[in-house]
């Protein structure tokens, strides 16, 4: 237990106050302290930064536990006498340690409260040791709930795999778990049963048996900046193979796939849609962003995972989301290219906080229409994302509330109504060398960082020299979406824009009688013309995410 000192101190640190977030759809929304404590930047968390960890753990398939330790090198930022660490409480501590010395802990919930030795200045480095071990959260659906995956593989072996997007790294091992902090590159080093073998994310530097144990150790590296949850390990019964990308100035990409031993023929023939995604999200972006690192794909024993460098894939060797989702008339498969377009957008690019996760989904799901474009053509990339739009709820916004870990969206709006935004805007500025260069450049300009919604915003209304403030705001902030209303009166038809967004107007494309119409609606009614009969038209479906209401009687 800390000394009353301490407990002051720690009480300072946890009563600053985090604003809940700018949505409006959340004011009345209570949240726990845990929720706050696992997703603020309080001072015990913000004021200091996290360059490298070595992740260090031994996993027993049998009795499912893991036991090990973490070293984190990190770096003083400001005034930090007490540091949160995260850990689930489930797992045990069984010290803390920095050089010589051991340190205090209390543990409230999943969050650890570290009392440093003594006074630390700003700009000095550290190296933290937690030693520790348990049964870890179990998933019970991975990877849309978080935890290890105990699994047996068609021949009855053990099969181990893990996926914590929304909850947090923290179900396994403690780090700082918070999106904002990546550490620079980080270490996965993971022992298990002789026979099995460790795929994780980056380059294997060594394979070493561990004589008289009858285990092995595979020790992996990551030489960029990562996500916590993006960290994973995979043991089973591989095979590698491997291939090579050679890019459009003709740098060779080492590509590295680990199967299930019985599927190797199968796996060699269905990664064989690694090279033409590759080169459609080349064409579009640039080159894969961790090259040095190479690009893998790691057979699961769940569907697939977005884990950087090392993408998790458990499509069981099928066409499109486990043989559907995609059009009939179609043919490649959606987990490889919608978890390797999380390369770009969600590892490459990411956000500080789940509330916008948007940036993650919405971006990477529109990645799936630019494939479709690049090796089929805009017709049936728009005919693609005709497809999504029985997926959209419109039940809660897309943007989260920020400083509480809110992982809960309830739909996957941040998906589909994310993507459709995102067409939509192309829809309006009906400009497509100026869309498709505005996504090129914010990616390059923004590569390997993290980004906020503003900024997004901010650098889209610079790009396109509009102000797209009410435009996001009305697709981010509100569950629902604009509507096209239409009136008759003395035989002219009227329409505006219904929106909750004051000010909104859209340039939209209208089919009247299958005939393609510009027009720029507003929140004034506006003459569309005469002669012309309202159940003639229509907003065009295949560009823009807009309803059409006929009134009667308008205000």
């Amino acid at each position: 237990m800390l000394r009353s000192l301490s407990a002051l101190l720690l009480c300072t640190f946890l009563c600053t106050c985090v604003p809940a977030q700018e949505t409006g759809y959340y004011d009345t929304t209570a949240f726990t302290q845990a929720d706050t404590l696992r997703g603020s930047l309080l001072p015990a968390r913000a004021n200091y930064d996290v360059t490298f960890y070595g992740l260090h753990l031994d996993i027993d398939p049998v009795e499912r536990t893991i036991e090990g330790w973490v070293d984190m090198d990190y770096t003083i930022t400001g005034q930090l006498p007490v540091l949160q660490l995260d850990l689930y409480e489930n797992l045990q501590i069984d010290d803390i340690t920095q050089g010589d010395t051991e340190l205090r802990y209390t543990r409230k919930g999943n969050a650890v409260f570290v009392e440093l030795p003594h006074p630390v200045d700003t700009g000095s480095r550290y190296r933290m040791t937690i030693h520790y071990g348990g049964e870890p959260r179990e998933a019970q659906n991975a990877p849309w709930d978080g935890g290890f995956v105990w699994a047996l593989d068609q021949r009855y072996r053990y099969w181990v795999g893990v996926a914590c997007e929304g909850e947090g790294a923290s179900l396994w091992w403690p780090n700082k778990d918070h999106l904002s902090d990546e550490p620079d590159s980080m270490l996965i080093s993971v022992t298990v049963p002789e026979r099995m073998y460790v795929a994780s994310n980056g380059n294997l530097l060594e394979e070493v048996e561990l004589e008289g144990e009858r285990k092995r150790r595979f020790d992996w590296f990551v030489s960029y900046p990562i996500n916590n949850y993006n960290v994973s390990i995979n043991a089973g019964h591989y095979v590698h193979f491997e291939d090579t990308y050679r890019s459009f100035d003709g740098e060779e990409l080492a590509l590295d796939y680990y199967v299930m031993d019985y599927n190797l023929a199968k796996a060699k023939k269905q990664f064989k849609q690694v090279t033409p995604m590759l080169e459609a999200y080349e064409h579009y972006f640039g080159k894969y962003p961790f090259w040095d690192d190479g690009f893998a794909l790691i057979e699961t024993p769940y569907l697939g995972m977005e884990h950087q460098s090392g993408i998790a894939y458990g499509n069981r060797y099928m066409r499109g989301y486990l043989g559907g989702l995609i059009p009939d008339d179609m043919d490649w498969d959606y987990i490889i290219v919608h978890e390797a377009g999380h390369e770009y957008f969600g590892n490459s690019i990411s956000v500080a906080d789940h509330a916008e996760m948007w940036i993650h989904e919405s971006f990477t799901t529109y990645l799936e229409a630019l494939y479709v474009e690049y090796h089929m053509s805009a017709a049936d990339a728009r005919r693609y994302m005709v497809t999504q739009k029985k997926y959209i709820e419109n039940v809660r916004p897309i943007l989260g509330p920020l400083g509480v870990n809110f992982t809960a969206f309830g739909s996957s709006d941040h998906y589909y109504k994310g993507a459709w935004m995102l067409h939509t805007l192309r829809g309006m500025l009906n400009d497509d060398p100026l869309f498709l260069g505005l996504l090129r450049s914010f990616y390059q300009d923004h590569e390997r960082s993290t980004v906020t919604t503003q900024q997004v915003v901010d650098y889209f209304s610079a790009y396109t020299e509009r102000d797209l403030q009410p435009f996001f705001d009305q697709y981010l902030k509100h569950p629902t979406i604009p509507v096209l209303e239409l009136r008759e009166t003395d035989g002219q038809v009227m329409y505006r824009l219904q929106a909750d967004v004051p000010g909104l107007a859209m340039p939209l494309g209208l089919l009247i009688d299958d005939e393609p119409v510009r027009v720029t609606a507003t929140a004034d009614w506006q003459p569309m013309g005469r002669g012309i009969a309202l159940d003639a038209v229509r907003v065009d479906g295949t560009r823009f995410l807009v309803d059409r209401q006929v009134v009667e009687n308008p205000e």
